[in-house]
């Protein structure tokens, strides 16, 4: 006769997602959000939906109720180290993977959940294999369209809010509008900010395996 597991998972799910990977200025942010079986209905009144379809001022209004009252994890990389972690891995998926896997492992920290659900990005062995002992125990969902799940919408929401209290942060640092995204307001803000304060400082705000670089460079 089987005994029963001394500390059965938790009857819920992580939802993990990310901000910023399309966006040349700013961090890259994970971020991952324990859901309670019970609690769907309620995230939802709150406004949880995928943060792509919010406001920024709204998706940071429901982003700070979040904070204050569910088990979450947000991984902030910054450019410098983003740019590092990139020459290192040279696949984009593998670095997500990265950021998806500590969150989880971060939340597993606290609560023994035996279910993680995570917005498809490439191969879901890159997330398996970066996750630690604790994680490696858990089942792993990758799914298309994955803030449909309330858990990986409030992980949307929550690693958004993040993104753009840093990418605010980074332009009052440099005394400068870093925009979000990568078109031609973005090229035409790191092309000024070439100028003022030198190509060698574009790791320090960008993320600089986008093509915008070339462009910004040879603009310059």
């Amino acid at each position: 006769m089987s005994q029963p597991e001394l500390f059965p998972p938790a009857p819920g799910r992580i939802g993990t997602d990310e901000s910023g990977k399309g966006d040349y200025f700013g961090p890259l942010v994970a971020a991952g959000f324990y859901l309670d079986d019970g609690q769907e209905a309620v995230v939802r009144e709150l406004g949880v939906r995928d943060s792509k379809t919010l406001s920024d001022r709204r998706c940071r209004e429901i982003a700070a109720e979040l904070r204050s009252a569910y088990p979450h994890s947000i991984v902030t990389i910054g450019p410098e180290k983003y740019n590092d972690l990139y020459a290192k891995m040279r696949n984009l998926n593998r670095l997500l993977a990265w950021g998806h896997a500590r969150v989880i492992e971060n939340i597993l920290e606290r609560v023994p959940c035996g279910r993680a659900v995570t917005d498809q990005f490439g191969d879901a062995k890159f997330v398996l294999d970066a996750l630690l002992k604790k994680g490696r125990t858990i089942e792993l969902v990758q799914r298309p369209r994955g803030e449909e799940d309330a858990a990986v919408a409030a992980a949307s929401i929550l690693a958004r809010a993040e993104f753009l209290t840093r990418l605010e942060a980074l332009g009052r640092d440099w005394d400068m509008d870093l925009p979000k995204g990568a078109g031609p307001p973005v090229e035409q803000a790191a092309v000024a900010f070439v100028r003022k304060n030198g190509p060698a400082a574009l790791t320090r705000v960008a993320k600089t395996h986008f093509k915008t670089t070339v462009r910004v460079l040879k603009a310059v």
